[in-house]
């Protein structure tokens, strides 16, 4: 418990030189766990093969996972340090003020606080009090207000009161603030040993927590923009101190990394903190509630559904199993750094709200000469992230082959609510009008940290209902941030023409198998857009007047690009047309698109 001497004396410099050592601490983990992901995991995996490989790589993860959990940890001890040097900086600022008025005044504030003074010979004596000096201690009924009659009429006795009640408050205040920090210190220490296991994890979400709690003022959420534009975001970012964007960063990762126009390496780094955290806490969940019992059981009337098995869904067993399915998807994706030159991944989105949401880049976006956004469509989520990453992954390799002089990120973009069933849900526009602002932001973060609008070459990518969303952003008031658009296996985009999309008609290109049925659902669903026209069919008009058109419409007036590949979800087949011709628009290779008549 602090006294005043103490707070008084205190040299606060040497908290704030105390946290700049944890700082170094969690940014040097930081730099090591990239390291250990990028430049000895990706060559290892590229060079080596068999058990050796999968021991050292094994080995190589779990180095990254301590890594990750020491920036983390360390940035919090961190913060929690500068913030107690901050709070304690504004009591011992307080008391410094009430001793200053004290020895202008001539008084003499005892050991226990208490304050001496002369008392005042401006009044005449009240009956009962002696001349000389008196001492005044806090809690006096009612402070003292010049010009006012209380404390006996002794003006010297109501300033001797108000001081020694300040300094009261300044060591009180002095005391709750050290027994919050002290606590939360003692909490932020780590189990001996090099592993960190996930109960480690958990308890580093808990620390966080708690630390958030602790801070108060001193670095608050509310701080951080929210749903400000890419750019407002940017000039926030930049105008933080380093050690400030740290500390956010270690304090408050999930809003970090969700900000649209902040580097990618600061938003990866964020959001892993938040894919650990939430896997493991996930992980928990679902080991609560048990294995999965079998969908279905055999009685003496037949298969019938599990009760059991309703029970576990019921308790969000389902759910959890598919989040976790997810997140090892995006770890997966991470583990494949250096695999037939696969560049590292960056994770510029995650969360497991409703259905969960990840953004996952193939290569840093903020440097690429070309950036390819994908928006997956029906049914996507979390739990379905590992396809959609996988597709995104194709796309890379194959802009590589064509391109060898660029670099390209392409980057998987599940970042909206999409309908998670063929009807109703697919047949609503709601969902692509609520994902178009999303997108737009997106795709104007990654404009604003590259550079402006000739930095890099950008494609979006819809498959399915993403590319109604794709249409929803393009029609919204402002102009999408991309070059191209390509669309696959599209139901509408709520435009009848391809001249109405913000890129112009000769940068929509679209794709379309013959046996993929939702083109046609799309019209049914009225997903399309109208114009006055005449619709044909490899030349042979079938319909005209007031007509509703999709980009695989030849009306429409996208590039048709020729199709190899079968069914709605084939067009990212490996070695597929399908597949090279969307790469050759990534890459700006025109010439190298094929074409239907």
């Amino acid at each position: 418990m602090p006294t005043w001497q103490q707070l008084r004396d205190a040299k606060l410099s040497e908290y704030e030189d105390a946290a700049d050592g944890w700082s170094m601490v969690s940014n040097r983990a930081d730099a090591a766990r990239i390291r250990a992901d990028h430049e000895m995991a990706g060559p290892l995996r590229a060079t080596q093969k068999g058990q050796a490989q999968t021991s050292a790589e094994r080995d190589l993860t779990q180095l990254g996972r301590n890594y990750q959990y020491i920036h983390s940890e360390c940035g919090l001890v961190r913060t929690a340090l500068n913030a107690l040097a901050s709070e304690l900086s504004g009591a011992q600022k307080k008391l410094k003020q009430a001793l200053d008025d004290a020895a202008d005044l001539k008084f003499t504030v005892n050991e226990d606080g208490s304050v001496e003074y002369p008392r005042s010979t401006e009044l005449p004596m009240a009956p009962g009090t002696s001349s000389g000096t008196g001492t005044a201690k806090p809690g006096a009924p009612v402070p003292y207000l010049p010009g006012a009659s209380e404390a006996n009429g002794d003006p010297n006795e109501g300033r001797a009161e108000d001081i020694a009640e300040r300094i009261s408050q300044a060591v009180n205040s002095a005391i709750e603030i050290d027994n919050r920090y002290a606590k939360i210190l003692r909490e932020l220490k780590a189990p001996d040993g090099l592993a960190v296991t996930d109960d480690m994890l958990l308890d580093e979400a808990h620390d966080m927590g708690d630390v958030q709690k602790t801070v108060g003022t001193y670095l608050s959420k509310d701080s951080i923009p929210q749903g400000k534009s890419p750019a407002d975001n940017k000039k926030w970012w930049d105008g933080l101190t380093q050690g400030e964007r740290e500390e956010y960063q270690t304090l408050y990762p999930a809003e970090i990394g969700a900000l649209d126009g902040l580097p990618s390496v600061v938003r990866d780094s964020s959001n892993r903190i938040v894919l650990d955290e939430s896997r493991v806490q996930v992980k928990s969940e679902l080991d609560a509630l048990g294995p999965e019992p079998s969908k279905t059981v055999v009685t003496a009337g037949g298969l019938i559904r599990n009760p059991e098995w309703t029970a576990w869904e019921a308790m969000g067993g389902g759910r959890l199993k598919g989040q976790l399915d997810g997140m090892n998807a995006i770890q997966s994706r991470f583990d494949q750094t250096g695999i037939d030159g696969l560049p590292p991944a960056y994770l510029l989105g995650f969360d497991v709200k409703g259905n969960g949401h990840a953004i996952v880049a193939n290569g840093n976006p903020d440097t690429a000469d070309n950036t390819a956004v994908y928006v997956p469509g029906t049914k996507s989520k979390l739990a379905g992230a590992g396809g959609d990453i996988g597709r995104m992954t194709r796309v890379w390799k194959e802009a590589r082959s064509m391109s060898v002089s660029q670099s390209t990120s392409t980057i998987t973009w599940i970042g909206y609510d999409a309908p998670q069933g063929i009807a109703p849900e697919a047949m609503e526009k709601h969902w692509a009008y609520d994902g178009a602002p999303k997108l737009n932001n997106f795709l104007d973060g990654l404009q604003t940290v590259q550079g402006g609008p000739d930095a890099s070459h950008t494609t979006v990518i819809g498959h399915s209902y993403g590319s109604t969303t794709v249409g929803a952003a393009s029609k919204a008031p402002g102009h999408i941030a991309a070059d191209d658009i390509v669309v696959a296996g599209s139901p509408g985009m709520l435009v009848g023409d391809a001249s109405d999309l913000d890129v112009g008609k000769n940068h929509v290109w679209s794709e379309a198998a013959g046996d993929d049925a939702v083109p046609l659902g799309g019209k049914i669903a009225h997903l399309g857009g109208y114009k006055w026209g005449v619709q044909t069919f490899h030349g042979l008009p079938y319909d005209a007047g007031y007509v509703q058109t999709v980009p695989s419409d030849e009306a429409f007036g996208a590039h048709r690009m020729h199709v190899d590949t079968s069914g709605h979800s084939g067009y990212w087949d490996e070695r597929s047309d399908s597949l090279k011709n969307q790469a050759a628009v990534v890459v700006g290779r025109y010439d190298k698109v094929q074409e239907d008549n």
